[in-house]
């Protein structure tokens, strides 16, 4: 078959199906020109000669100004969010069932109605006389939340461009069905139907979308990995069911640092929020105990001071075992292998047991040192100096490699009481603010100074 071809006048614009000497539409001679295709491939497949609207581009240094944000008064949640709720944003928040994710966003959903904004809340779980009495428990009965119950995707889009809300909550994502998709509700292909639609009504219609999504038994939210790429922003709800605080992680955020942590309390009340979560993570004993070690990290912006707690025993016959909660299992073998290789303290035949006090988990590498230090500590059963923060990467060769942030660590501890810090030398910090500095190279002067060894 002969390739069909596409002519344009060049004058103005109009199309003809073959080549002639004057533009009918507007007279024009010699201005029509032959098209090339957009792409080529098989007929149906690619998008042939039709052409689309020119899309206007814009300079990369086109002045514009920042979104604006709406405060929810959670300030928790407002600094997680990078400042606040930003019109037209998709947010997805995942976490274990019955950590409090309905209950997290009833109460920011009434805390922004109250600011001004019209807000819905759709629950495709639980009926409306469960939210309702979750409202009630909460205090929250008279806020000004527009509520409603269903799953059907069309019927909720539909309602939503009738109302036009400033915020809506989608609980949950996993439960919205789409009637052009052939597959149950939560399946892979349901999930990015519905997510797509949402996020892009949202982009269209300037309302911010917060949908709640279900996590595996890994803990990563369900679904396919492309639902975290098309919203804004990713929070993860975490916490452990034997400890009453619960942090919200935010591990992306287009609008904001990711890695920024909001720190909070479950009460017979709701979520209450803890302002400073460093005192919440810290032991109340003023006199330190053999096997603990205070650590002065960093979670997104925010300076975090945790405590490291360590024991080591000896093993029956057999395997040592290796137990670590709240930090990395493979960053602890790497550090108990760099203490027997390079400063000679072996812990063949004993059982080590690692745990980050207060239920929250740490990733930062700024830990090694803290980690290395509660570890010798138990090993040797001699309390670290008192009132003393610890922080610096240990590398294979044993050297210390310095932390970002230095002066925000210490800050923070100095706020909280801590009159001194061990650190990797070369650490950026103009003023200690009165705090007693021990900057150390080595893992081995480290041991030799804190504990006459090495």
């Amino acid at each position: 078959m002969a390739k069909s071809l596409a002519f344009t006048c060049t004058a103005c614009g109009a199309s003809h199906s073959k080549w002639k000497g004057q533009c009918d539409a507007c007279g024009a001679w010699d201005t029509i020109q032959e098209e090339a295709p957009l792409s080529s491939g098989p007929k149906g497949k690619g998008l042939g000669a039709r052409k689309g609207t020119t899309i206007p581009l814009a300079e990369l240094s086109s002045p514009e100004a920042p979104p604006p944000r709406t405060m929810s008064g959670l300030d928790e949640f407002d600094r997680v969010l990078g400042g606040g709720l930003v019109p037209a944003s998709a947010t997805l928040v995942g976490g274990d069932p019955g950590i409090g994710k309905s209950t997290l966003l009833l109460q920011a959903a009434a805390r922004f109605a109250m600011a001004g904004q019209k807000t819905i809340y759709i629950s495709g779980e639980e009926a409306s006389a469960q939210v309702r009495m979750r409202a009630r428990r909460l205090g929250l009965a008279e806020a000004p939340v527009k509520l409603a119950t269903e799953t059907s995707l069309r019927d909720i889009l539909t309602t939503l461009d009738a109302e036009r809300p400033d915020l809506c909550i989608i609980d949950s994502i996993q439960t919205m069905w789409s009637d052009t998709v052939d597959s149950a509700p939560g399946s892979v292909s349901q999930v990015r139907a519905a997510c797509h639609e949402l996020t892009q009504f949202a982009k269209r219609r300037g309302t911010a979308v917060i949908l709640v999504g279900h996590v595996t038994k890994e803990g990563a939210i369900a679904g396919p990995r492309v639902v975290e790429h098309m919203v804004d922003t990713v929070l993860y709800f975490e916490g452990e069911r034997g400890h009453q605080f619960r942090i919200l992680r935010a591990v992306k955020n287009r609008f904001g640092p990711a890695d920024e942590i909001g720190v909070f309390e479950m009460t017979g009340e709701g979520l209450a929020q803890v302002l400073n979560p460093s005192a919440l993570f810290l032991s109340d004993n003023e006199t330190p105990a053999p096997g603990t070690a205070v650590f002065a990290g960093i979670e997104g912006t925010r300076p975090v001071l945790v405590e490291f707690q360590a024991l080591v025993a000896p093993a029956p016959a057999g395997q040592a075992r290796r137990s670590v909660v709240g930090w990395d299992s493979g960053r602890l073998a790497m550090i108990l292998a760099v203490l027997e290789a390079r400063c000679g303290i072996p812990f063949a035949g004993m059982d080590v047991y690692l745990n980050v006090a207060g239920g929250l988990r740490v990733s930062e590498p700024a830990a090694d040192l803290a980690v290395a230090a509660a570890l010798l500590s138990a090993r040797e059963d001699v309390p670290l100096p008192p009132r003393m923060v610890v922080f610096g990467e240990i590398s294979l060769t044993g050297a210390l490699r310095p932390s970002s942030q230095t002066e925000n660590r210490l800050k923070e501890a100095q706020k909280l009481g801590f009159s001194c810090a061990t650190l990797a030398e070369g650490s950026k910090s103009t003023s200690s603010g009165g705090m007693d500095l021990r900057k150390m190279s080595d893992l081995t002067g480290f041991v030799g100074e804190m504990f006459g060894a090495g």
